[in-house]
């Protein structure tokens, strides 16, 4: 019973969040109170339960490195990145977007995608509006570049941490094994983007001559809380490549740097507070107790264990259905419980006596689904939630249709390239 009250009530709150017919923050917070409210799942359950539970170090993280953003934003940084960008690329926007979203990428593999659009963000937005175009098509290109960029790396998408510890592969490993696919998708992302965006790249004529007269180093209005900054963040987004080392999760790396950055800036709280998107952390909070009560009462994992089941002995087909799948279902609900719960599955078909012993295809095939399956809709990453509580705090909110009738064909079409790879290399 318990099964189908979370399964209807998911499905209605996911309705009501496609239809914009009410609030997504009210949507999400609602459905998650229904699902306390009749006891399917209990507070520990949605408080204080790892599997099942609000992932505390997700929205700490995002809390810790929003208040560094805001406080980077006081010093005229994001304004000058935004001139030096606008300046390099001419002021023509489809050259604005390819450098962005290839910045964009390049650093999701390095740290997580999730703190590159928190620090992307807010340079598109000065970009589009020095050079005078509408940015949510340059933010929504942002997020699927990231979640392609992310997949790259172990550390670049939550779900790879997940396949690392449970399959023991290695940082070198996907490198090795997802780089050179990224790569491959990348360039096809940016003349994809050439199709796509193409009735948003008319910048106003006059506004792109004057951004080309400005000097960017004008743009800075505190050096030395700047350079402070700086020197801030580079330890915090060292400190997130050392995780294997230092064992400290990234949550509380990010909390620390904003704890350290706020006490040496004598800044007022409301002027970094200011940045900080309370309701998509409570959209987070919201999602994280519904799809946690998926995972509680068995979809997820009946899920998982029906992909396991329609494998038979083929593994062509066992890769196939599970890049597909775990594709379809990362774009609805968020892909790291659903990764948590597949992976045991995965681990038993590719373990010592497993019927695919030692096919790593099928890891591969999880990963690339994961990661860019979350690509195809508005919630199915967590960067996309983070990009567009951006968009609608500045004033251009993006509609769960606007973004899914982009991602959508993104995901469609760089999981079409995985597929012919894993099948010719696995």
């Amino acid at each position: 019973m318990t099964m189908i009250v979370a399964i209807i009530t998911f499905s209605i709150v996911y309705l009501l969040i496609a239809t914009e017919r009410i609030n997504r923050v009210v949507a999400a917070l609602a459905g998650a109170g229904v699902m306390l409210a009749v006891g399917v799942v209990g507070p520990d359950d949605a408080f204080f339960s790892k599997e099942t539970g609000i992932d505390w170090n997700v929205i700490f993280l995002l809390l810790g490195m929003m208040i560094i953003v805001g406080v980077l934003r006081q010093t005229g940084a994001f304004e000058y990145v935004a001139i030096w960008a606008a300046k390099r690329a001419k002021g023509r926007p489809f050259r604005v977007m390819t450098l962005l979203c290839l910045i964009t990428a390049v650093a999701s593999a390095g740290l997580d995608n999730v703190t590159t659009v928190l620090l992307i963000a807010p340079v598109t937005l000065l970009v589009c509006e020095r050079i005078g175009v509408r940015p949510v098509p340059f933010l929504i290109a942002e997020a699927l570049a990231s979640n392609i960029g992310g997949t790259a790396t172990l550390v670049g998408d939550p779900p790879n941490l997940i396949v690392a510890s449970r399959s023991g592969l290695g940082f070198n490993d996907f490198l090795a094994n997802m780089a050179p696919l990224i790569i491959v998708m990348l360039v096809a992302f940016v003349g994809l983007s050439r199709f796509l965006f193409r009735k948003d790249f008319t910048a106003d004529p006059e506004q792109v001559a004057q951004v080309m007269a400005l000097d960017e180093r004008e743009a800075i209005q505190d050096r030395p809380l700047l350079v402070r900054s700086l020197v801030v963040l580079g330890l915090v987004l060292i400190a997130f490549t050392l995780h294997g080392v230092l064992h400290l999760e990234p949550s509380v790396v990010a909390l620390l740097g904003a704890g350290v950055l706020v006490a040496i800036s004598r800044l007022r709280p409301q002027s970094y507070l200011a940045d900080v998107e309370w309701a998509t952390l409570l959209f987070f909070a919201g999602l994280f107790i519904l799809v946690g009560s998926l995972v509680k009462t068995g979809v997820i994992e009946h899920l998982a264990a029906g992909l396991a089941t329609a494998t038979g002995d083929s593994v062509p087909a066992a890769m196939m259905l599970v890049l597909w799948g775990s594709a379809a279902l990362s774009a609805i609900v968020d892909n790291i419980p659903f990764v948590a719960t597949m992976a045991p599955v995965v681990d038993q078909l590719v373990g010592g006596s497993g019927p695919f012993a030692g096919r790593t295809g099928l890891w591969w095939a999880l990963v690339l689904g994961a990661d860019l399956g979350g690509n195809a809709t508005a919630i199915g990453a967590s960067a996309n939630v983070v990009v567009a509580g951006i968009a609608k705090k500045n004033g251009h909110p993006i509609s769960f249709w606007e973004f899914t009738k982009y991602g959508v064909v993104v995901a469609l079409v760089t999981l079409l390239i995985a597929t012919p790879y894993l099948l010719l290399r696995y």
